[in-house]
């Protein structure tokens, strides 16, 4: 079988653009990777992750951000999905999830072509995949990644992976050391339109931002009243999930900008990306949904390509390398 038409209707505007591979690890990532070693590996993976978020859609906007966290730390590699005590996938603070979700993708494309397709693609695909669950257009996903075979730990992963409190020059600079522009980060930023925060997150911006001014006056008045009965001060439920877009909140879409231009960010380094010079016109030009659709995947490739590795392995179980 042909992968759906949701992949088909980008792949030749992808190609278009990109040709047969981006200028970035070309020798390893290419398009239409397992066309002729797994013909029906991208319709297996989207029809098991469908099926898995029709469970629970809430997974969708987790598996992207799984690849995010892999990408970032050590490049893209899989190791964010490797069990252990000190690793990636271990650390509280991080709320990550869609574990099951690239699990059953993984089973489903091993059942047809065993060894061939690695966790690494896998989770390429099925944040792809996830994506276009959220209404979102989809992208051309490149394979040829290996999987890694150690996974980092809790420590140096948080060292790796944008705080939410960071400014505008921190995020340049942090995006940067992956090779992504100022406008890849901005854009990727957007992927929080379908998640959720946790208060200990950000009640530093609702009641201890200065001496002077306790609520961060970046913050709309309405929005940090509504947060603050969400998040009482020292009472809150670290556990309580608040969506970082309260407009269309199990969508990826263009809102998530339109809601920084109303001073709605949850985070520090949401509404600074608005409030800061640099970025505020990158953020204006994205309000338009059909031009952020098309930005956002292309700066999944990019993202997709940091790091990527020459060496490695197949992993037969996501979660732990291969004994062999």
């Amino acid at each position: 079988m042909a992968p759906t038409r949701s992949i088909l209707s980008v792949v030749a505007l992808t190609l278009l653009v990109h040709g047969s591979a981006d200028a970035i690890n070309q020798d390893y990532l290419k398009d239409n990777f397992y066309d002729q070693l797994c013909p029906d590996a991208e319709y297996v993976i989207q029809k098991a992750v469908f099926a898995e978020l029709d469970k629970n859609l809430r997974n969708a906007a987790g598996v992207i951000r799984l690849q995010f966290h892999d990408c970032f730390v050590g490049g893209c590699e899989a190791s964010v999905l490797l069990d252990g005590v000190d690793t990636e996938k271990s650390s509280v603070s991080a709320h990550l999830r869609g574990f099951e979700v690239v699990d059953a993708a993984k089973r489903a494309v091993e059942a047809i072509c065993p060894g061939v397709v690695s966790c690494a693609d896998v989770l390429a695909y099925a944040a792809r995949d996830s994506a276009i669950k959220l209404n979102a257009t989809g992208w051309a996903v490149q394979g040829g990644r290996k999987d890694g075979l150690l996974s980092f730990s809790v420590a140096a992963a948080e060292e790796e992976i944008p705080s939410p409190d960071l400014d505008v020059t921190q995020l340049i600079e942090n995006f940067a050391r992956k090779g992504l522009s100022t406008r890849q980060m901005v854009i990727l930023s957007g992927s929080h339109t379908s998640g959720v925060g946790h208060c200990d997150k950000f009640t530093d911006r609702l009641y201890n931002f200065s001496a002077a001014c306790p609520t961060d006056p970046s913050l709309n008045p309405k929005y940090a009243e509504e947060l603050k009965k969400k998040c009482p001060e020292s009472t809150f439920n670290k556990s309580i999930q608040i969506s970082m877009d309260s407009i269309t909140p199990l969508a990826l879409d263009s809102n998530y900008f339109v809601g920084l231009k109303k001073r709605k960010g949850l985070f520090t380094s949401d509404q600074s990306l608005f409030e800061d010079l640099r970025t505020r016109d990158i953020v204006k030009s994205l309000v338009d949904k059909g031009r952020f659709d098309f930005e956002f995947g292309e700066a999944m490739r990019a993202m997709g390509a940091i790091e990527v590795k020459a060496q490695g392995q197949i992993r037969q179980n996501c979660r732990k390398v291969n004994p062999w």
